[in-house]
């Protein structure tokens, strides 16, 4: 796909009759945690918070990092997790997972945390009726890497994932580690023997092989399933994926063991082949009790590239055997593996295959789902985040306009909408309709030949406006915030 070199950002599409209205908070690419309202307008910007990802909680604090360890030494590895109140005051910290003691470094404590957390109160890291995470009290459950050897997976030393619960007060109190639990993954011996070869050995961290690459995790929370007598289901158990390997997975709390899982291998029954490859997913939950489809399981099934396997024409080594070029959204009965609701290119109103790719982000991204039935779907390789309808329709769309420097994407990792309430600093802001532009008649000023009418009701284009007028109120983290107009 060939992107244009002009395009718009910010809010596109609005229609706050059929949305589920509130803010949204996402990382905005060298700039910090930002959070906007229905209109596109910079309302709050925690300034070098990191988000892997950013969370708002309740009364607005958020959830974050403020460092990363050389990629030297560690890949994705963030320094801390911490939470801040509205100003960027450190309200609550954890570093303490792995003391760190990297050549030329200053020796120091780390978390080591990537890609996700949970805190206690709320299971899946965004709002549902009447389970609000807590915000000066509970344990988190932490994400985080380890250096690892296991000549079962390979010769070489591998970067594995581990699911830790921290206390208030930063003591640990539950660990879970991935690579102890080899023999119940299922691995073809095909995919062994690809799999100790070559464990994605990344050149960030020295060479080290990112076998699993474990991308979300969250608690299952009280379902019908665990409540029909399936033991499977418990609300403490825990669900992840991992992208490189195609796995979707729940360890049961209690004791460890992986008691459901989907893949490697989908051809390795009808429903898995029904089901269709699940490749390099990510944002893998059970979707609450209180929210429509609860109980069901939510996916952002990237497509790309993953998995071990038997060699192909686009894998000669079976390295990311998987190959799929467009992404699809899945809600799935965790039970019967049936596809209870969709949203691939087909739904997007592309001409599949031919056109499949225009709905495709190879990497990152996730799926929400709102309280009135609506899923906040966030487009993560191109930095779209749009809001559909269970007919499909979009009626919210935002481009993120920030850019990362190393990379020169305006990629988005993950969003979440919250309820304005969440965030009682703010005054409820107007919401006011975006209609759909008519590209085939919208022109930039000089675009159109003389004498051309304008047609599309926009006169001319402003440029981008932070805050879309409005005030952007800044929180440096550890410094108070100011307006800046």
């Amino acid at each position: 796909m060939t992107y244009p070199s002009i395009y718009p950002t910010g809010a596109t599409i609005y229609d706050p009759e059929q949305c589920w209205n509130g803010y949204t908070i996402y990382q905005a690419p060298g700039v910090g945690a930002l959070l906007i309202n229905m209109n596109g307008a910079e309302v709050k910007l925690w300034k070098n918070l990191h988000g892997f990802p950013n969370k708002l909680l309740p009364g607005g604090y958020v959830l974050g990092s403020t460092g990363e360890r050389n990629n030297a030494f560690g890949l994705q590895d963030k320094i801390d997790l911490i939470q801040v109140d509205w100003d960027g005051k450190i309200a609550w910290k954890f570093n303490q997972y792995e003391f760190i003691e990297d050549p030329g470094e200053d020796a120091q404590w780390m978390a080591r945390q990537h890609h996700d957390f949970q805190r206690e109160g709320n299971p899946v890291g965004y709002y549902v009726p009447g389970m609000d995470p807590y915000v000066d009290k509970g344990n988190t459950l932490i994400l985080c890497h380890k250096d690892v050897r296991n000549p079962k997976i390979s010769d070489k030393l591998l970067l594995d994932d581990a699911i830790i619960e921290v206390t208030r007060d930063g003591n640990i109190v539950w660990e879970w580690v991935c690579n102890e639990h080899f023999d119940e993954l299922g691995f073809s011996e095909d995919a062994k023997n690809i799999l100790y070869r070559d464990p994605n050995v990344r050149k960030a961290g020295g060479g080290i092989g990112d076998w699993m690459h474990i991308n979300s995790m969250s608690v299952l929370g009280p379902n019908k399933w665990y409540d029909a007598g399936d033991e499977r289901f418990h609300p403490d158990n825990i669900i992840w994926d991992a992208r490189e390997t195609n796995i979707l997975a729940i360890v049961d709390k209690s004791n460890g063991k992986i008691v459901w899982k989907v893949g490697p291998d989908y051809n390795a029954s009808k429903e898995l082949k029904k089901l269709g490859w699940i490749i390099g997913q990510h944002h893998v939950h059970m979707i609450p009790r209180g929210l429509p489809g609860e109980g069901n399981i939510l996916i952002f099934d990237n497509g790309g590239w993953a998995g071990y396997g038997v060699p192909n024409p686009g894998s000669p080594t079976g390295f990311h055997n998987a190959l799929r070029d467009y992404s699809r959204v899945l809600e799935v009965d965790p039970t019967t593996l049936e596809i209870v609701w969709k949203y691939t290119p087909i739904e997007a109103g592309l001409v599949h295959p031919l056109d499949s790719n225009r709905f495709y982000s190879p990497f990152i991204s996730s799926a929400q789902r709102l309280p009135n039935g609506n899923t906040l779907i966030t487009e993560g390789s191109g930095g779209r985040l749009i809001e559909i309808t269970p007919d499909h329709d979009i009626v919210w769309e935002y481009i993120n306009p920030y850019k990362a420097k190393e990379i020169s994407m305006n990629m988005v990792y993950r969003a979440y909408r919250a309820p304005y309430e969440w965030v009682p600093q703010l005054e409820t802001p107007v919401e006011t309709p975006i209609k759909r532009i008519d590209v085939t008649t919208f022109r930039v000023p000089g675009g159109a030949p003389p004498g051309c009418q304008n047609t599309t009701g926009v006169e001319g284009v402003l440029p981008y406006q932070h805050g879309s007028g409005n005030a952007l109120c800044l929180a440096t983290v550890g410094d108070l915030g100011r307006d800046i107009r």
